[in-house]
This record gives C-alpha cells, structure tokens and sequence, in this order.
C-alpha cells in the first residue's frame, strides 16, 4: 500500500506560463467579513455598517479587498505551495477591479510568471506567481503579483506528480 501526501510543485515543476485553475471556489459569507475586518482593525464603515453602506455607489456592505486578496491566494495552496514554498518574498501590482460583495464565490487561477534557481540558496528557487481573482460571474476582481521562495523536488522524489 502506498501512501500519498497532498502536496504543492516543486520548483522544477512550475512551468512559465502555465496557468493552473484552482477549485473548488469560496461563497463569501457576513461572518467572514466582519471577522475578517475586525481582526485586522480595519473599521471602514463600507465594509461593516449595513446604513452607511448603503448610502454609497455601491448600495451595500463591501468585502473587505484584502480578505479578497488572501482568500485568491489561499485557494492557490493546494495546488502549488503546500509543503513546497519556504517564504513569501512579496506581493506587487495588486488591483481590484470590480467589488465583492457577501454572497459572491471567489474562484481563483494562478499563471506561472517566471522560474528561476537561487543563486544563494542551493535546492531553493524563486518563482512568480500572478493570482487572478474571479467572481462567479466571470468578472475579475483581483490581480496580485506574488515572489515566493520553493523548494526544489527532494533528490529521488518523482516529478510526475498526479492527484
């Protein structure tokens, strides 16, 4: 009997330009919003009063976007970093182009942007992500740039990963 551990890819296994669709998606409820929002300290009226919000543009309580950016990049995990990343280097050219709103589902995909070994790290590298954020509408609701810092695949360890 063979064991199997769910695991992200290794560096070796990121291909540029690959882009991986993740699943299943998230329906963004209340209680995440306002948990999420009062964690951080984030007291923005738009994102918790139900009156003030809808008195604005958008005609109801906002999700919070930096729920919105964690919860693109957690639906991202399973499929590439699990057990495979060693650090977050960074995030850049974050957008959100269009508002989430409780009821929305977030569905997620991540394009392998660059690829490269560590020049200080042996067995490590340095991989770009672009995670893009839809709703269940199809509309883009967030685009975030991330650098992580992976694992190159365990000497023996198989590449053929399947799940």
């Amino acid at each position: 009997m063979t064991t199997h551990t769910r695991r992200g890819r290794y560096l070796d296994e990121l291909v540029v330009g690959d882009v991986y669709a993740h699943r299943p998606g998230r329906t963004v409820t209340d209680t995440d919003n306002v948990l999420f929002t009062t964690l951080t300290m984030n007291t923005q009226s738009l994102h918790l009063d139900a009156d003030y919000a809808s008195r604005t543009e958008f005609g109801k309580v906002l999700v919070n976007s930096l729920f919105t950016m964690s919860t693109v990049v957690g639906l991202s995990v399973g499929d590439l970093t699990e057990g495979t990343t060693v650090a977050n280097l960074g995030f850049s050219e974050i957008v959100f182009p269009a508002p989430v709103f409780v009821g929305d589902t977030l569905f997620a995909e991540t394009e392998v942007v660059s690829v490269r070994e560590s020049s200080s790290r042996q067995g490590q590298g340095v991989v770009e992500f672009e995670h893009r954020g839809l709703n269940h509408r199809g509309e883009l609701v967030c685009r975030a740039r991330r650098v992580a810092l992976m694992l190159a695949a365990p000497t023996g360890e198989s590449h053929g990963q399947t799940r």
